[in-house]
């Protein structure tokens, strides 16, 4: 069996690592190539020299050096690289045959581009790709021949409880509606005159998933869900109103399509990310992921339940996006991605983070999107915006 060369970008995240432990397991199957962080030098070292990776990359350029001396310091021999630049090279690198792409948040977006404009299997675990620049990067897609295979849980398990042939519309294939659950994160049930005083280690505590601490804010706003229903509108070349979110608080059920002949199909799983990481590398194959079995005898409890908007603005907002489309959806993560941010560093409390999104959304002029430098354009202004009515909220 030949080996499949594979880049791994944003190598030292959860996405990352547990893209590493799945290779591992398979190494008979897949050769690590390309390896890239943002600015975790001695993580990276270390994944370079026990994986034996060809390229090393480093995203903050004033680091290039010091991670050429953590490699030679462990043997490790990987040419190095750094930037922008150096993200786009490892991402487009001859002789890849697989890209993860798990940088997390819109600077993800243009590595992953350079992927698909060389028809790379792209592994996609940066939904905001799609959510910011969907349209422009579908087309880039199908225009090199790049296959897309979702990486979040919830996209991935859609996936897999979709039939072939789903790409040419929802409708032909018999399918009424995508359905996403979530969790609901930390503060499903805190009283909403609590939230106010939400620090960001609560914030960043998800109940049921380990993960980095910009998606744990956005699961804890419900931000995330509404960014992957834009995701999913893209992915599944479905409409608005095909698509669906249930509060599921137990994360098993990980998501369900909905057939017109009253049939749904789900995908159950123990929470662990590793499941749609090893089904998205080996599809259409199935290979071990080093995850327990489900214990289906021992689970005495599923429940689901309709979002509440008014608690989760953001949720909201997001929907209120993707029916506007053209940059809309694109505003909406700039301006999220600095509401975090800014929540995080503690200058907004927990509660403002869907006002700061909101203001940017009302001011904002949407506009259509025939470019990768269209989305860049539009991501800046939103994040203009966004810095102006974060001091306003202070």
């Amino acid at each position: 069996m030949k080996k499949q060369n594979v880049c791994i970008l944003g190598a030292t995240g959860s996405i990352g690592e547990n893209t590493l432990d799945v290779i591992a397991r398979n190494a008979d199957r897949f050769r690590v190539v390309a390896l890239t962080a943002h600015r975790n030098v001695a993580r990276l070292a270390e994944q370079c020299a026990r994986f034996e990776a060809r390229l090393a990359v480093i995203a903050d350029p004033s680091l290039e050096d010091e991670l050429t001396a953590e490699l030679r310091a462990r043997g490790a021999n990987s040419e190095v690289l750094s930037g922008p630049e150096g993200l786009a090279s490892a991402a487009a690198m001859d002789g890849i045959d697989v890209v993860m792409a798990a940088i997390v948040g819109a600077a993800g977006l243009e590595s992953a581009f350079r992927a698909a404009q060389h028809g790379k299997k792209i592994l996609l675990a940066n939904k905001e790709s799609l959510v910011i620049a969907g349209e422009v990067f579908v087309a880039e897609a199908r225009r090199s021949g790049a296959r897309i295979l979702p990486v979040d849980s919830e996209h991935n398990a859609i996936f897999q409880s979709l039939p072939a042939g789903f790409e040419q519309g929802l409708d032909g294939a018999g399918v009424e509606k995508i359905i996403l659950t979530a969790s609901g994160g930390p503060f499903l049930d805190l009283p909403a005159a609590e939230l106010v005083r939400v620090t960001p280690e609560q914030a960043c505590k998800h109940p049921n998933w380990e993960m980095g601490r910009k998606i744990s804010v956005d699961s804890a706003t419900l931000m995330n869900k509404g960014l992957e229903v834009i995701e999913a509108r893209w992915l599944f070349n479905a409409r608005p109103e095909q698509i669906e979110v249930l509060v599921h608080p137990q994360s098993i059920v990980h998501s369900m399509v909905a057939y017109r002949d009253g049939s749904i199909l789900a995908q159950l799983g123990t929470p662990d990310m590793r499941t749609p990481i090893a089904h998205a590398l080996a599809w259409p194959e199935r290979i071990a992921a080093g995850v327990a079995p489900l214990d289906l005898a021992r689970m005495n409890d599923l429940s689901f339940c309709e979002p509440d908007l008014a608690r989760f603005p953001c949720l909201a907002l997001a929907f209120a996006a993707m029916r506007r489309g053209d940059s809309a959806p694109a505003a909406l993560n700039a301006a999220n991605e600095v509401a975090v941010e800014s929540f995080l560093e503690g200058r907004i409390s927990f509660d403002r983070i869907h006002r700061l999104v909101a203001e940017v959304m009302d001011r904002v002029a949407v506009e259509p999107l025939n470019r990768l430098e269209d989305v860049l354009e539009q991501d800046r202004e939103a994040r203009r915006l966004a810095r102006q009515q974060e001091l306003a909220l202070q």
